[in-house]
Protein backbone atom coordinates (compact mmCIF):
# COMPACT_ATOMS: atom_id res chain seq x y z
CA UNK A 1 0.00 0.00 0.00
CA UNK A 2 3.21 2.09 0.62
CA UNK A 3 4.07 1.74 -3.09
CA UNK A 4 0.47 2.73 -4.46
CA UNK A 5 0.89 5.67 -2.01
CA UNK A 6 3.76 6.99 -3.75
CA UNK A 7 2.54 6.00 -6.97
CA UNK A 8 -0.26 8.05 -5.92
CA UNK A 9 2.05 11.42 -5.16
CA UNK A 10 3.70 11.09 -8.14
CA UNK A 11 -0.07 10.94 -10.29
CA UNK A 12 -0.71 14.29 -8.28
CA UNK A 13 2.84 16.00 -8.96
CA UNK A 14 2.00 15.46 -13.00
CA UNK A 15 -1.58 16.83 -12.22
CA UNK A 16 -0.63 19.90 -10.23
CA UNK A 17 2.39 20.59 -12.73
CA UNK A 18 1.19 19.13 -16.30
CA UNK A 19 -2.08 19.76 -15.30
CA UNK A 20 -3.22 19.65 -19.26
CA UNK A 21 -1.49 16.12 -20.24
CA UNK A 22 -2.90 14.94 -16.96
CA UNK A 23 -6.29 15.57 -17.98
CA UNK A 24 -5.26 14.29 -21.81
CA UNK A 25 -4.23 11.22 -20.05
CA UNK A 26 -7.80 10.35 -18.74
CA UNK A 27 -8.93 9.56 -21.77
CA UNK A 28 -11.16 6.27 -21.75
CA UNK A 29 -11.88 6.94 -17.71
CA UNK A 30 -15.40 7.83 -17.33
CA UNK A 31 -17.12 10.91 -17.23
CA UNK A 32 -17.70 10.78 -13.38
CA UNK A 33 -14.50 9.15 -12.94
CA UNK A 34 -13.12 11.95 -14.81
CA UNK A 35 -14.35 14.51 -13.00
CA UNK A 36 -13.44 13.28 -10.04
CA UNK A 37 -9.58 13.19 -11.12
CA UNK A 38 -9.61 16.15 -12.36
CA UNK A 39 -11.26 18.08 -9.56
CA UNK A 40 -8.73 15.73 -6.84
CA UNK A 41 -8.06 17.70 -3.95
CA UNK A 42 -5.48 15.35 -2.64
CA UNK A 43 -3.34 12.85 -4.24
CA UNK A 44 -5.92 9.59 -2.18
CA UNK A 45 -8.74 10.36 -4.34
CA UNK A 46 -6.85 8.47 -7.02
CA UNK A 47 -7.47 5.28 -5.04
CA UNK A 48 -11.49 5.96 -6.77
CA UNK A 49 -9.60 4.33 -9.56
CA UNK A 50 -8.89 0.58 -9.68
CA UNK A 51 -4.90 0.53 -9.16
CA UNK A 52 -3.94 -1.03 -12.96
CA UNK A 53 -5.78 1.59 -14.62
CA UNK A 54 -4.49 4.52 -12.46
CA UNK A 55 -1.17 2.92 -12.93
CA UNK A 56 -1.51 4.02 -16.92
CA UNK A 57 -1.32 7.34 -16.34
CA UNK A 58 2.56 6.96 -15.77
CA UNK A 59 2.65 7.26 -19.34
CA UNK A 60 2.66 11.15 -18.61
CA UNK A 61 6.25 10.35 -17.35
CA UNK A 62 7.36 8.01 -19.82
CA UNK A 63 6.65 5.08 -18.57
CA UNK A 64 6.72 2.47 -21.28
CA UNK A 65 3.84 -0.34 -21.13
CA UNK A 66 6.45 -2.95 -19.75
CA UNK A 67 7.18 -0.72 -17.20
CA UNK A 68 3.82 -0.33 -16.58
CA UNK A 69 3.08 -4.25 -16.53
CA UNK A 70 5.62 -5.22 -13.99
CA UNK A 71 4.25 -2.32 -11.52
CA UNK A 72 0.90 -4.13 -12.07
CA UNK A 73 2.21 -7.28 -11.18
CA UNK A 74 3.25 -5.77 -8.20
CA UNK A 75 -0.06 -5.17 -6.87
CA UNK A 76 -1.13 -8.07 -8.39
CA UNK A 77 1.35 -9.93 -6.34
CA UNK A 78 -0.23 -7.61 -2.99
CA UNK A 79 -3.31 -8.42 -3.65
CA UNK A 80 -2.81 -12.27 -3.57
CA UNK A 81 -0.80 -11.96 -0.76
CA UNK A 82 -2.91 -9.72 1.23
CA UNK A 83 -5.81 -11.73 0.54
CA UNK A 84 -7.54 -13.70 3.85
CA UNK A 85 -7.33 -16.89 1.36
CA UNK A 86 -4.80 -18.91 4.04
CA UNK A 87 -1.91 -19.23 1.34
CA UNK A 88 0.92 -17.51 3.01
CA UNK A 89 3.87 -16.33 0.30
CA UNK A 90 6.43 -15.03 2.14
CA UNK A 91 7.62 -17.85 4.75
CA UNK A 92 11.12 -17.73 3.55
CA UNK A 93 13.29 -14.12 4.69
CA UNK A 94 14.38 -14.53 1.32
CA UNK A 95 11.75 -14.34 -0.28
CA UNK A 96 10.26 -11.16 1.24
CA UNK A 97 13.64 -9.88 0.76
CA UNK A 98 13.30 -10.52 -2.96
CA UNK A 99 9.97 -8.61 -3.25
CA UNK A 100 11.19 -5.76 -1.01
CA UNK A 101 14.04 -5.11 -3.79
CA UNK A 102 11.83 -5.08 -6.50
CA UNK A 103 9.49 -2.52 -4.90
CA UNK A 104 12.61 -0.77 -4.54
CA UNK A 105 13.32 -1.11 -8.01
CA UNK A 106 10.41 -0.14 -9.27
CA UNK A 107 10.37 2.72 -7.10
CA UNK A 108 13.81 3.67 -8.05
CA UNK A 109 11.71 3.51 -11.80
CA UNK A 110 8.84 6.02 -11.20
CA UNK A 111 11.59 8.84 -9.26
CA UNK A 112 13.66 8.58 -12.20
CA UNK A 113 11.06 9.20 -14.78
CA UNK A 114 9.45 11.39 -12.49
CA UNK A 115 12.70 14.04 -12.70
CA UNK A 116 11.11 16.11 -15.18
CA UNK A 117 8.15 16.90 -13.05
CA UNK A 118 10.25 17.79 -9.95
CA UNK A 119 12.64 20.18 -11.59
CA UNK A 120 9.18 21.88 -12.81
CA UNK A 121 7.84 21.86 -8.91
CA UNK A 122 10.89 23.66 -7.87
CA UNK A 123 10.74 25.90 -10.97
CA UNK A 124 7.86 27.05 -10.64
CA UNK A 125 7.83 27.41 -6.92
CA UNK A 126 10.99 29.84 -7.40
CA UNK A 127 9.16 32.09 -9.86
CA UNK A 128 6.34 32.16 -7.77
CA UNK A 129 7.91 32.67 -4.30
CA UNK A 130 11.02 35.03 -5.00
CA UNK A 131 9.23 38.18 -3.60
CA UNK A 132 8.86 37.30 0.06
CA UNK A 133 6.13 40.62 0.17
CA UNK A 134 3.65 38.14 -2.46
CA UNK A 135 4.10 34.81 -1.11
CA UNK A 136 2.47 33.19 1.39
CA UNK A 137 4.75 32.61 4.16
CA UNK A 138 7.92 35.51 4.70
CA UNK A 139 10.13 32.96 6.48
CA UNK A 140 12.23 31.00 3.78
CA UNK A 141 11.90 27.64 5.58
CA UNK A 142 7.81 28.09 5.99
CA UNK A 143 7.30 28.83 2.45
CA UNK A 144 9.83 25.78 1.42
CA UNK A 145 8.13 23.53 3.77
CA UNK A 146 4.57 24.31 3.38
CA UNK A 147 4.58 25.56 -0.54
CA UNK A 148 7.02 23.31 -1.98
CA UNK A 149 7.44 20.33 0.05
CA UNK A 150 3.80 19.75 1.55
CA UNK A 151 1.57 21.56 -1.38
CA UNK A 152 3.69 18.82 -4.10
CA UNK A 153 4.06 15.76 -1.73
CA UNK A 154 7.50 15.82 -1.98
CA UNK A 155 9.35 13.34 -0.32
CA UNK A 156 12.75 14.13 1.53
CA UNK A 157 14.66 12.33 -1.12
CA UNK A 158 13.48 14.53 -3.82
CA UNK A 159 14.37 17.55 -1.42
CA UNK A 160 17.58 16.29 -0.95
CA UNK A 161 18.43 14.92 -4.23
CA UNK A 162 17.54 18.47 -6.04
CA UNK A 163 18.72 20.44 -3.65
CA UNK A 164 21.51 18.65 -2.75
CA UNK A 165 20.64 19.80 1.01
CA UNK A 166 18.55 18.58 3.86
CA UNK A 167 15.76 20.60 4.52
Amino acid sequence: MLTMSFVYFNIWQIKQNKPNDFGKGLIGFGKDIEKDLLEASSPFVFSIVNERSILRLLKLIECDNGMIGSYAKLVDDRNASAHPNGNIFYSEPSALERKISEILRVVDEIQRHSKCIIEDCYRQFLLDSHDPEEREYPDDADQIREVLIHQNYLSQYEVEDELGAVV
